[in-house]
């Protein structure tokens, strides 16, 4: 039961940062994907407007 106990410790303080780290990263990949995404859909209503597209074709 030691032994169990031990290696049991041995792997919460070695796993203890690991899920904040990726979370951090992830949440860093995930902000500048979305903020490029918003950039391009800025771009094409720019492009639109600038050509003169219309909008009213229904």
């Amino acid at each position: 039961m030691e032994k169990i106990l031990l290696l049991k410790e041995i792997y919460i303080e070695a796993f203890k940062n690991w899920r904040y780290i990726i979370l951090e990263n992830y949440f860093k990949i995930f902000s500048w994907i979305c903020f490029f995404l918003l950039a391009v859909t800025i771009y094409a209503f720019a492009f639109r407007v600038s050509t003169g597209f219309s909008f009213s074709n229904f």
